[in-house]
């Protein structure tokens, strides 16, 4: 399966949440019982430090439903600019898959509290 590409907005100071619907071959659900996920955010793929590790969730499994989370004591750290993320998903068999990858651009707010 080759990697979605879907390029993200992360606002400084506020929760983030993406919500991603994967597929199978046939256009079908992935059904993604059993699996787990690892999502980073750094500003180039070949950076050796993380900018902020997501939260990666199944909402619905059956259903191929993927979610990444970011909460706002991380945003309020990262430094605005321009990154790149994956998503990379372990089946029960240790098999890794990477799913979703993307640029993601992090925008300064003006409005803090």
């Amino acid at each position: 399966m080759a990697a979605y590409v879907s390029n993200i907005v992360v606002d400084v100071g506020a929760n983030f949440d993406q919500s991603f619907n994967l597929e199978n071959n046939a256009n079908a659900p992935l059904d993604l019982t059993g699996f787990t996920g690892a999502a980073k955010l750094k500003k180039s793929a070949a950076s050796l430090t993380t900018a902020a590790s997501f939260v990666v969730s199944f909402p619905n499994e059956t259903q191929g439903q993927l979610k990444i989370s970011l909460g706002s004591s991380i945003t309020s750290g990262l430094k605005p600019g321009r990154y790149v993320y994956d998503v990379l998903l372990t089946d029960a068999s240790s098999l890794k898959t990477r799913v979703v990858e993307g640029s993601a651009i992090v925008t300064a707010g003006v409005t803090t509290g």
